[in-house]
């Protein structure tokens, strides 16, 4: 990729963090998904809109990190070297990932019961017993941190073993190629659900394993992006279609997805895996969504958000920190507003509103105390 740091790949990682956010508080309000604390009370209007909003950005924006991801990881191991890449990964992944999984993690589940209630009745000693005979790594949104690590290790040692050579340029994928390769991720999708539908999770590690072929595949591609510069050589002419295709998904295909698979008549259960046409379907045009969004994304911010003011400068750097720490941040204002009787879809917005501008001006706060900018 050259020297230069590309903006427009720190502006889009900052995209995708602050969906990280607006995903969990789209849970939280009435959409599905998995989250520490769901108020409840949501009607079907908001759970539609939030529950549609929670798949679109779910079917590309994980991946889409772990493709940023890649690139940096790739580069700063060419930078470093392997042994001072490990530490610094060890250091900036392995800390966070421990503070919460000791700290942040047993103080939401301290001031969290069943509802959402806060209760500390209970002595705190017995919350930590509960939490520790059930411990297991990578414990809410940190799961991305931990696969991070360990992709990364798997990287090394891929390199040190093999010894692969950087090579030319190369061809740039067409548009056949790219939306073969789509096609590819999602009959492999749907074949890992056979096994492992979505919301089952590999207990150990939290890991749900029915949306790793595009977290796997989009990592690699994202080493070999950064070896034949892709992301600076994809053609400008490809944003239109990509977004004029993903478009028609939303609107049109996913839809008409939802009538005529049955999720009217609460048989939403058939979309998350098993041998069922729905599952599919579904898993098809996830991934043919996630490929257009990402390649026009990434086409898009590089030729139009290349550049950075102070804020967008101040947001890029706090954006990891973030990712850490957003998930106490929303549920406590979640709770304390909780008894605040607004229409759900505008409490989600008000939500949005208030938390993210909040979380990202703490984040950049606590990445000035003493050695946290070494690890954060």
């Amino acid at each position: 990729m050259g020297q230069p740091r590309l903006l427009y790949i720190d502006n889009l990682r900052t995209m995708m963090i602050t969906m990280v956010i607006l995903v969990h508080l789209a849970v939280t309000y009435g959409g599905e998904g998995s989250w520490y604390y769901k108020e409840g009370g949501a009607d079907v209007p908001t759970s539609i809109v939030l529950t549609i909003h929670n798949a679109v950005s779910q079917s590309f924006f994980m991946g889409l990190l772990f493709l940023l991801s890649a690139c940096f990881t790739a580069a700063s191991c060419d930078r470093k070297g392997p042994g001072p890449f490990l530490r610094d990964r060890f250091l900036r992944l392995g800390i966070p990932l421990l503070i919460f999984e000791f700290l942040i993690q047993p103080f939401l589940i301290c001031v969290l019961s069943k509802g959402g209630v806060i209760d500390l009745r209970r002595p705190f000693v017995d919350w930590l017993t509960s939490y520790y005979t059930s411990f297991h790594l990578g414990s809410g949104p940190l799961w991305f941190v931990e696969v991070l690590l360990i992709f990364s290790l798997l990287y090394v040692a891929w390199r040190l073993l093999l010894k692969p050579a950087c090579g030319t340029l190369g061809n740039l994928p067409g548009a056949t190629t790219i939306l073969a390769f789509a096609v590819l991720l999602g009959i492999l999708s749907f074949v890992v659900r056979l096994w492992f539908p979505v919301n089952w999770a590999f207990g150990p590690l939290n890991l749900q394993l029915a949306f790793f072929v595009q977290y796997i595949a989009m990592f690699i591609i994202g080493v070999v992006a950064y070896r034949r510069d892709w992301l600076q050589r994809l053609p400008t002419t490809m944003t239109i279609p990509c977004f004029v295709l993903a478009g028609l998904l939303v609107v049109v295909a996913l839809p008409l997805l939802l009538v005529l698979g049955g999720a009217a008549n609460g048989q939403n259960w058939r979309y998350l895996g098993g041998p069922h046409w729905q599952a599919f379907a579904y898993a098809m045009w996830e991934q043919l969504f996630a490929v257009a969004m990402m390649v026009g994304l990434i086409v898009l911010f590089r030729e139009r958000f290349n550049r950075q003011g102070r804020l967008a400068q101040a947001a890029s750097s706090s954006s990891y920190t973030v990712y850490i720490i957003h998930a106490p941040i929303i549920i406590l204002f979640a709770l304390a507003v909780r008894n605040v009787h607004l229409y759900p879809l505008l409490k989600f917005a008000v939500a949005a509103l208030v938390t993210i501008p909040i979380t990202f001006a703490l984040a950049h706060l606590l990445r000035q105390l003493p050695l946290a900018r070494r690890i954060l």
